[in-house]
């Protein structure tokens, strides 16, 4: 090995470069490492794996040799959350960097339920576990979005439940990994496409239960925020009731298992129907009753006497209209007569003060030429021509002289 520095006229060989990285590494000892482990291959009693971070997108090969793993625990496998120590090992003749395990375990329990709670807590002060947030789910939903792993137990059975409940319900089926480094993404992306789907009435998240880590999924930040964001309304069916993850908190409904969240979904169309029945026959029934209530009443009042014949009402009426009539008619005539003794006598006085009754006693009416009627002797003088109105005519007459005492005339 050499300590001079590499240049273009003098370039280390490839040995050279290769023995400083692994004297670099070498260097940096064991490490405690947390991970998850995202494959699991035994070969020739040794294990090929990679190792995944649980937030960021970064990835580690391992390598565990059969002398280390039979001092490991039994189950470990892929998909597990664990801790292990490892120390980096740079193979100088393949050129590869590797991770020797020495020790590997399993998460504590109450490590990760210590974060979830940390989790829980604080997306419950943002609200997101609000019940006044939730939506509610439509009565007969046209179309039903389905998020599963593909050929799973929970996709048969909530549609093989819906269709026995609704034939007629139909299904967006959008498969995505429910365990394993894929399934947070994969799951996030099929809630966001159903929930743009504006033909989507409701979705469900569906995995037919299993162990604590491996739901661990379902509590993911990520995927819980992708489901209190969506508008469609959401239910999570993850089947599991001891370990309940956060997307069962953020989700519209929460079902105990896939079947439920059928069941919760979907409306049986028997029982539909049979209700819809029982709500016509109460009706029916009721509408009869208040029929048969007013025909007996009808009845009832028919009875009386006062309804039992029509005739009466025809009768009372007529004498009482005749009773009317004969008193109208006697007013009548008595106020004739009244008014006939009062034009009778008015008629007496007009007479009375009328000139003719005059005239007809023998006096007559002179008027002078201009028709003005002569009230004094000296309005006449000899010769004045007058107009004598009599009781049955008018003479004409001329006055030859006029006299205190009268007047000649021929």
């Amino acid at each position: 090995m050499t300590d001079a520095p590499s240049t273009r006229e003098t370039p280390w060989p490839v040995a050279i470069l290769a023995d400083k990285l692994k004297g670099w590494i070498d260097r940096l000892g064991t490490a405690w490492v947390e991970g998850e482990i995202t494959q699991w291959g035994v070969s020739g009693g040794n294990v090929y794996g990679k190792l995944k971070d649980l937030e960021a997108d970064a990835t580690i090969g391992f390598t565990i040799w059969s002398s280390v793993r039979s001092k490991l625990p039994d189950d470990l496998k892929q998909g597990d959350r664990v801790v292990a120590l490892l120390k980096p090992n740079y193979w100088v003749k393949g050129g590869t960097l590797s991770m020797q395990v020495f020790e590997m375990r399993h998460v504590g329990i109450g490590d990760l339920l210590e974060r979830l709670e940390r989790l829980r807590q604080k997306l419950r002060a943002e609200g997101l576990f609000d019940a006044d947030r939730k939506k509610p789910l439509p009565f007969l939903p046209h179309c039903i979005g389905l998020v599963t792993g593909k050929d799973s137990d929970a996709e048969k059975d909530v549609l093989r439940n819906a269709q026995l409940r609704w034939p007629s319900v139909a299904f967006r089926v959008v498969h995505a990994a429910v365990q394993g480094d894929r399934a947070v993404g994969e799951v996030v992306s099929a809630i966001r496409t159903l929930d743009a789907d504006p033909e989507v009435d409701v979705i469900i998240v569906a995995r037919g239960g299993g162990d604590f880590q491996n739901l661990l999924v379902f509590s993911d930040e990520t995927l819980v925020r992708a489901a209190a964001e969506c508008t469609t309304p959401l239910v999570s069916a993850i089947g599991h009731e001891n370990d309940r993850p956060l997307l069962d908190d953020v989700a519209d409904l929460r079902a105990s298992t896939p079947t439920d969240a059928a069941k919760r979904v979907v409306p049986d169309v028997a029982e539909e129907l049979s209700r819809v029945q029982q709500a016509r026959s109460r009706i029916g029934t009721r509408v009869t009753g208040l029929v048969t209530a007013e025909i007996d009443r009808i009845g009832q009042l028919r009875t009386r006497p006062a309804l039992s014949s029509a005739n009466w009402i025809v009768e009372v009426r007529s004498e009482e209209l005749t009773r009317h009539v004969a008193r109208g008619a006697e007013l009548v005539d008595r106020l004739l007569e009244r008014a006939g003794t009062s034009v009778a006598e008015l008629t007496g006085q007009l007479r009375a003060l009328s000139p003719q009754r005059t005239l007809d006693r023998g006096y007559a009416i002179a008027q002078l030429p201009g028709g003005a009627v002569l009230r004094r002797a000296s309005d006449a003088v000899a010769g004045t021509p007058l107009l004598l109105t009599l009781a049955d005519g008018t003479v004409g007459t001329t006055v030859d002289s006029n006299a205190p005492t009268g007047s000649r005339a021929r």
